[in-house]
């Protein structure tokens, strides 16, 4: 099966040849994405549609709270979260940058050991920018996956951009690969493996988990 995206770029998911060994990854990209990738030593993610499906539920604590505190429930992918993880085995840095914050957010980050992270802010650009310096990398060596407009700023400086098939049109139009899983099930995965592959690392740890 092969998806592309809007520059032309695919993804092919191979199926394994008869009488290989089962060690082979079966996961292949173009040469051409692999390219925008080999590099990229930063991965920045937005959260709502791309680390969740974009859903916000809130729950009403109590009816009688004058306050009428609520409380907000955010779902993740478990694939997302060892995709991050694989990622930092890889010496790749994940970086959040998300326009809200929550504390199911920050609990699920601090669980996953992800250090950098910047929350409630709608001009992400200076927050990634920080993260960059704090790293001492440059846009050339970044990674972005993003749903919505206010990614639009690191999409475009990325050496790789990504977008979940339910992103804005616009943003799968700066994209140079739609994934197809959707944000919230399986997108970022999708995203870690691409850079993981990109950068060699992909097969390596793919053997520490068959043997």
């Amino acid at each position: 099966m092969t998806t592309a995206g809007p520059r032309g770029v695919a993804q092919h998911h191979g199926t394994q040849p008869e009488g290989a060994p089962s060690s082979l990854p079966v996961l292949h990209h173009p040469p051409e994405l692999l390219l925008r990738g080999q590099d990229v030593r930063v991965a920045f993610f937005d959260v709502d549609g791309v680390l969740t499906d974009g859903g916000i539920y809130m729950v009403e604590l109590a009816a009688a709270d004058p306050r009428g505190a609520t409380e907000t429930f955010k779902r993740f992918n478990t694939l997302d979260g060892l995709g991050l993880k694989l990622l930092m085995a890889a010496g790749i840095t994940p970086a959040i940058v998300t326009g809200r914050d929550s504390v199911a957010l920050r609990t699920r980050l601090n669980a996953l050991g992800i250090e950098h992270a910047r929350f409630g802010t709608e001009n992400k650009l200076p927050a990634a920018n920080e993260i960059l310096e704090q790293l001492g990398l440059g846009w050339h060596q970044a990674a972005t996956i993003g749903d919505d407009w206010p990614d639009l700023p690191l999409l475009t400086r990325s050496a790789l951009a990504c977008a979940p098939p339910q992103a804005h049109i616009e943003v799968r139009a700066s994209a140079h690969y739609v994934t197809s899983a959707a944000g919230g099930h399986g997108a970022a995965r999708e995203f870690c493996d691409l850079l993981l592959t990109a950068t060699g690392h992909y097969a390596a740890l793919l053997a520490e988990y068959q043997r």
